[in-house]
């Protein structure tokens, strides 16, 4: 029986296990939005803008831990550019994502059709791999293989674009093609040897893990407790290792991280990084440097050694690195990360990290009771009422740093951040996101008040669809990280501080219950509500009066590494220049 083009590409979809696309029919694929109505599992999700469709089909892979691939179904020209955000960030972030694009008519031979700009064009700096359709028979194997090369190595988003007439006339193709998945890249076994003769001859090694570690799953533990050795991670790697451990560190180890953290992780002689490309946002700026040699291991052969010089560079997928690292270790004899023993719990090293957590969470403690909410004490109940399997998304700037620093993480996929793009409004359409592909899972999104302003009419989608999220608006009535980046710096805000406006009729416009959260006081009841509502099924937003005025360490950090980089005579005048507006205001 021959198929229509919408018909071949629903039937890819069906075979990848895409369950969801999401987007904004338009004229040129009206025909893809009919074969959508008779599938039996792929679900059409309207959104109200499409840079919403690019942040929940990201967040489905994340949410899912790699389980299973999104689509953003885009029509041409505006739908595009308009998603060109929530693409860029997949693409900056690893996050595999089918894009899948329409494209004008390519049978008419007319010229200065509707949306006809080169789209290839300007996909191809924030994607993986770009295909351009142009054969009804080649539909079924371009979208599958679009897939694959999304998962496969470094991840990252794909575009496929369809010309129109390819949907609306009947053609072949064969169905029956299955892309073979990629064998995981094995490390150099002369890689291996130069690894374990670096940590024969160290004695407190520390290991720093991406999200591209993430497949070693408990391997990671079995290593990191082989070596006794201390585990920061990554932004994006945070829950990788387990947080609850006794040698879980801190998401991070350089100025931007705590006394303590700096402190142990100053006192190793080698950095074993995993998964990870020392990007900006992850080191604080660059403020942090490995310690003693590096060895280096990623997918991603570009990455070795960019940013820090590696002893050992090795370009293997990370699970099968660890597993063949740890194949090698018990034939170790002497010290392996300071015990002659091999492996023995280093109780001094444990005790140290104890205690650095502790003092941490007592600071924070300490800041209770002011007029607003604190922002430990609301992540600490949120995680504590919802439990532990809770996905939390956020937004670019304070709400990131806090979740990084204040929530504890025990898996992968249980932060869902936009880090090394960094895009404001990716919380609430990731959350909706996040919340299809796992509707057993409560899912919370950490929105600030301004990039609730991008894209909070979601709150619309999440009510129209059924899906029960919960978004804690963290209001404090600015471009909370940027001012305080100018107050600090500049001891003056500028085009930082928000026009107020009434969440609570905002979310009455589009049907969605809205609470307030004025005091720590409030905490436990509202989270009560929360679970009230959200557990049957309906979307509701919490407007929260966050307490910003403790600063992360992050913020912290970033203000001390990149003042400490200024010439001597710079740094004077950004200081005097505050101290100065300070005196006089």
């Amino acid at each position: 029986m021959s198929l229509s083009g919408g018909e071949l590409v629903v039937r890819a979809l069906e075979d990848e296990g895409v369950p969801f696309t999401f987007g904004i029919p338009g004229t040129h694929n009206i025909e893809l939005y009919d074969a959508l109505a008779t599938s039996k599992s792929v679900r059409p999700i309207l959104v109200t803008d499409e840079q919403s469709a690019g942040f929940m089909a990201d967040a489905v892979w994340r949410s899912t831990r790699g389980r299973t691939i999104g689509c953003a179904n885009i029509v041409p020209g505006a739908g595009l550019t308009h998603a060109m955000s929530g693409i860029a960030e997949a693409y900056m972030d690893t996050v595999p994502m089918l894009v899948l694009g329409c494209g004008i008519r390519r049978d008419s031979g007319r010229a200065y059709q509707l949306h006809d700009v080169d789209q290839i064009a300007m996909v191809k700096p924030v994607t993986k791999a770009q295909f351009l359709v142009r054969d009804s028979r080649e539909l079924y194997r371009t979208v599958r293989e679009a897939c694959r090369v999304a998962r496969s190595g470094a991840p990252g988003p794909v575009f496929v674009e369809v010309p129109a007439d390819l949907y609306l006339l009947k053609g072949g193709g064969d169905t029956s093609y299955t892309p073979a998945p990629a064998a995981p890249a094995a490390p150099d076994p002369a890689d291996l040897d130069r690894v374990v003769a670096l940590l024969t001859a160290s004695r407190r090694p520390l290991l720093y893990l991406g999200l591209g570690a993430a497949g070693a799953g408990k391997d990671l533990v079995r290593l990191a407790e082989r070596l006794e050795a201390p585990v920061a991670t990554t932004f994006q790697g945070k829950g990788v290792f387990p947080e609850s451990h006794p040698l879980a560190l801190w998401p991070g180890f350089g100025d931007a991280a705590p006394p303590f953290a700096r402190a142990v992780a100053g006192d190793r002689d080698l950095t074993i990084a995993i998964g990870c490309r020392f990007g900006e946002v992850a080191t604080g700026s660059y403020g942090l440097s490995p310690r003693g040699p590096l060895v280096h291991v990623d997918i991603e052969r570009a990455v070795l050694g960019r940013n820090f010089p590696a002893k050992v560079a090795i370009a293997a997928d990370a699970a099968a690195f660890v597993t063949a690292l740890l194949a090698r270790l018990p034939h170790l004899t002497g010290g392996v990360g300071g015990n002659a023993s091999g492996g023995m719990p280093d109780e001094k090293l444990r005790a140290r990290i104890r205690a650095g957590h502790d003092e941490v969470r007592a600071g924070w403690l300490s800041q209770a009771g002011t007029a607003r909410v604190t922002p430990y004490r609301l992540l600490h109940a949120l995680q504590e009422r919802l439990g532990d399997e809770t996905i939390f998304t956020s937004d670019s700037g304070n709400g990131t740093f806090l979740a990084v620093e204040c929530l504890m993480l025990n898996a992968p996929g249980r932060l869902l951040a936009p880090v090394d793009y960094s895009c404001m409004g990716y919380a609430i359409p990731a959350a909706i996101g996040a919340r299809l592909a796992c509707p057993d899972t409560p899912v919370v999104a950490l929105a600030g008040d301004g990039a609730l302003l991008m894209t909070g009419l979601e709150l619309l989608t999440a009510a129209h669809e059924g899906v029960g999220v919960a978004v804690f608006a963290l209001r404090d009535r600015e471009l909370a990280q940027i001012a305080q980046f100018q107050s600090v710096a500049m001891n003056r805000k500028t085009s930082s501080v928000l026009p107020d406006y009434d969440l609570s009729k905002l979310c009455e416009a589009v049907g969605v219950e809205c609470l307030r959260l004025d005091t720590d006081d409030g905490i436990d009841a509202v989270v009560e509500r929360v679970k009230q509502v959200t557990g049957g099924g309906r979307p509701v937003a919490v407007d929260v009066a966050i307490d910003y005025s403790n600063k992360t360490y992050f913020t912290r950090g970033v203000v001390r590494t990149n003042l400490g980089r200024l010439p001597w005579s710079d740094r004077l005048r950004f200081i005097g220049r505050a101290l100065g507006r300070r005196v006089f205001a």
